[in-house]
């Protein structure tokens, strides 16, 4: 849900995984064929691993991480991982990247121009669930084009700031 100021965008986890579904279906409909799925964490951890699932493709796993300070919510500094977790083999051929959103698109446009520098993989495409119009990369699949860019709260974000203590609460009801 929009508020009406268009600053914060509230997403329910039903509505979460409607819009993982919706890209799984774009990426689909374009007929593209591609051998692996290269999920970046932790943001597209979630849509990476359903679509791991649906199209059948093996998942690769690259942390990198840009927003720390104030539970998430201001950028600082990209660090990318050195390394790309997989089950086997290299990352080759043709790959989809996923993400759940194009933010500032610094990350997204990092990634790829590094990828892209692999002799390894022969195509990239990119997906995630939102474009914010500030990005400075749009990826090749989104389902929503945000062009207020507001903030999006996910349904996750409530164990950012939970602890085990804090958990044992909520469970011995």
């Amino acid at each position: 849900m929009l508020t009406d100021d268009g600053k914060h965008l509230y997403v329910s986890w039903d509505e979460y995984h409607l819009l993982i579904e919706k890209l799984a279906i774009k990426v689909h409909q374009s007929g593209w064929e591609f051998d692996q799925i290269l999920c970046l964490a932790r943001g597209g951890l979630r849509p990476g691993d359903v679509m791991s699932r649906v199209f059948d493709k093996p998942l690769a796993i690259m942390a990198t991480s840009s927003y720390r300070a104030e539970s998430g919510t201001i950028q600082g500094r990209l660090d990318m991982a050195k390394y790309i977790t997989m089950p086997k083999g290299e990352l080759a051929g043709r790959v989809l990247l996923v993400d759940d959103l194009a933010d500032s698109g610094v990350t997204l446009q990092a990634v790829v121009e590094r990828l892209r520098g692999m002799p390894s993989i022969r195509e990239l495409r990119s997906a995630v669930l939102w474009v914010k119009g500030v990005s400075c990369y749009t990826p090749d699949y989104f389902v929503e084009a945000l062009p207020t860019s507001p903030w999006i709260h996910q349904p996750f974000e409530e164990y950012d700031a939970m602890r085990p203590d804090a958990l044992t609460r909520k469970l011995s009801v």
